[in-house]
């Protein structure tokens, strides 16, 4: 996310921040089902219509850095080196994605979300514009259509692989394993030869 420039793009980041990090702490300290909209906007000091200008949802309110992640995975694609593979670029992304949801300080977020099965909810339909977005930046590094089947169904693996490596004994582990498997599906599909 490109950093705000003028003051007043800097006061609502600062605000939509503010708002992020009390709802956050609310939902950890008493559980994101026993805390409302009503109750994040009164602690945050905004009005209702104000966290809903910053935030679509309740669910949008955990997922605030989601923007973050879909641009990181396009990136990945888009700036690596000249000559670069794109499964290990993509490898090398996914590993430092696990890598921050593993961390101390992100556990207890992510245990926040595999306990809510309405936030379990909102990340999988996060996973599918992920998917989309990804697949879309590899078709267009390899000059193909956006919906060509072998882009899209290596952008889905490369989210599935972020998905079960965060939660798995251990996670770095299992994203060479998966990353394994997508790179030879990569080799079959035959579109490897200009990525």
């Amino acid at each position: 996310m490109t950093a705000p420039t003028g003051r007043r793009e800097r006061k609502k980041a600062a605000t939509r921040q503010k708002i992020a990090d009390t709802a956050l702490r609310m939902f950890l300290d008493r559980g994101y089902d026993e805390v409302g909209i009503r109750d994040v906007a009164a602690e945050a000091d905004v009005a209702v219509t104000t966290l809903f200008s910053h935030f679509a949802s309740k669910e949008a309110l955990v997922f605030e850095q989601e923007e973050n992640f879909a641009q990181q995975l396009a990136q990945a694609v888009t700036d690596r080196a000249p000559g670069e593979p794109l499964i290990p670029a993509l490898r090398r992304q996914i590993h430092a994605m696990v890598r921050h949801c593993s961390a101390e300080r992100s556990a207890p977020i992510w245990g926040m979300i595999d306990r809510t099965p309405a936030l379990r909810q909102y990340e999988e339909s996060m996973q599918s514009r992920y998917s989309a977005s990804l697949a879309a930046a590899i078709a267009a590094d390899l000059d193909q259509p956006a919906d060509t089947t072998s882009c899209g169904a290596i952008a889905r693996f490369v989210i599935d692989a972020f998905s079960l490596a965060r939660t798995a004994a251990d996670p770095q582990a299992a994203v060479d394993e998966i990353f394994t498997m997508i790179e030879a599906a990569w080799n079959a599909a035959g579109t490897s030869r200009r990525a």
